[in-house]
C-alpha cells in the first residue's frame, strides 16, 4: 500500500482506498467493478439522498432509535452535502448495482466519515447513517423526491414564465395578420395572436398534465426497507419520515398505499417522463413554427425576424 492510500474494511475484507477520499470500501469497490460510462448521477440526485438521510437521521432521533450526538453529527454532514460540498466524493458510475446499493453506501460512508470526525466518535455508515433504510426504498424514494423538487422549483416555474411571455408577445400582436398553412400550402389569413394563442395553450396544459401526475409522485417507498415489509424500521418511521420531509421541502410527501408497488416498480416516473416527452415535442412544435416563419431571409417564408444571435456559415453572410 503506498502513502497515497489508506487501508478500508468491509464484510468482504481489507481495501486500498485514496487516502484523501471521504468514502469508504464499498464506494472503492463500485468504483473498481464498474468503470463503464464514466457519467457520475446528477447533484440533485446526490442532494437529494442526502436529504433523506438527513431526514431520516431527525427521524430515528425522534423516535428515539438513535443517540442525538450521531443524530446531529449525520444531520450536520448530510447539509454540508445538500449545500454542495464534496461533490468530487461521489464519483459511483451511473450504471452499477441494479438497486442502486453503491450509491446509497457512496453516501453513507462519506455522511459517516464526516459525522465521525465532527463527533470524535465512530458513526457507521450501516448501523447509523442507513438506519432504519435499505437500498431498496432510499433509492425509489430519491427518484420520486428529486423528480418533485425539480419539477417544482426548476420546471413548473420555467413552463409558466414561457407561457406568460408568448400570451403577452400575442397580445401585442394581435392585429398582425399571416397567412394560415396547411401541409405547409396557403389556406386563410389568421392573427399571429391566435396561432401564438395555440402554443400558450400547449404549454399550459403541459403544466396541467405535470400538475395531474405529481400527486403520485409524491407518494414514497420510504418505510419499505429491503422488500416492501418495513423491516428494521420503527413502526412510525414511514409516516414520521414523509411529514418531516414535507415540512423540509415544502411539498405534501407522503407514504405509498403499498411499498411493494414502490420497491417493485417506478410506474409514477414512467408516467412523469410520459408528460415530459409530450412537452418536449409541444416545443420542438412551436421552435419549428418560429423556424419556418423565419427562414430566409430573402428566399424564404420571411414572415418574422428572429433576433439574430450570432454567424450562422463561414461563407454565406446572410445566414445568420
Amino acid at each position: 500500500m503506498t502513502e497515497n492510500y489508506r487501508l478500508e474494511k468491509d464484510s468482504m475484507g481489507g481495501l486500498e482506498v485514496p487516502k484523501e477520499a471521504l468514502y469508504g470500501a464499498q464506494t472503492q469497490r463500485a468504483i473498481n467493478n464498474f468503470p463503464i460510462s464514466g457519467l457520475t448521477l446528477p447533484p440533485a440526485f446526490i442532494k437529494t439522498i442526502a436529504l433523506i438521510k438527513k431526514t431520516a437521521a431527525q427521524v430515528n432521533m425522534d423516535l428515539g432509535e438513535l443517540e442525538p450526538a450521531p443524530a446531529n453529527a449525520i444531520i450536520q454532514a448530510a447539509q454540508q452535502i445538500i449545500d454542495g460540498q464534496h461533490q468530487r466524493q461521489f464519483p459511483v458510475d451511473v450504471f452499477q448495482t441494479g438497486s442502486g446499493t453503491s450509491t446509497n453506501m457512496n453516501v453513507n460512508e462519506v455522511l459517516a466519515n464526516l459525522a465521525t470526525h465532527s463527533l470524535g466518535k465512530t458513526v457507521s455508515a450501516n448501523d447509523d447513517v442507513n438506519k432504519g433504510q435499505s437500498s431498496n426504498d432510499v433509492i425509489p424514494t430519491a427518484i420520486h423526491v428529486s423528480a418533485a423538487i425539480e419539477c417544482q422549483k426548476k420546471l413548473l416555474p420555467g413552463l409558466f414564465h414561457l407561457a406568460e411571455t408568448i400570451e403577452k408577445k400575442a397580445a401585442s400582436l394581435d392585429k398582425v395578420t399571416k397567412t394560415g398553412r396547411t401541409h405547409l400550402m396557403d389556406a386563410m389569413p389568421v392573427r399571429m395572436s391566435q396561432e401564438m394563442g395555440g402554443w400558450a395553450l400547449q404549454i399550459r396544459n403541459g403544466i396541467d398534465r405535470i400538475n395531474a401526475t405529481l400527486p403520485r409522485v409524491y407518494k414514497l417507498a420510504q418505510g419499505g426497507t429491503a422488500v416492501g415489509t418495513g423491516i428494521n424500521a420503527h413502526p412510525r418511521f414511514a409516516a414520521e419520515f414523509a411529514l418531516t420531509l414535507s415540512a423540509e421541502t415544502g411539498l405534501p410527501f407522503k407514504p405509498n398505499d403499498s411499498f411493494f408497488e414502490s420497491l417493485s416498480a417506478q410506474d409514477a416516473i414512467v408516467e412523469l417522463s410520459g408528460q415530459l416527452k409530450v412537452i418536449a415535442v409541444s416545443l420542438m412544435k412551436i421552435a419549428n413554427d418560429l423556424r419556418w416563419m423565419n427562414s430566409g431571409p430573402l428566399a424564404g417564408l420571411g414572415e418574422i425576424e428572429l433576433t439574430a444571435l450570432q454567424p450562422g456559415s463561414s461563407i454565406m453572410p446572410g445566414k445568420v
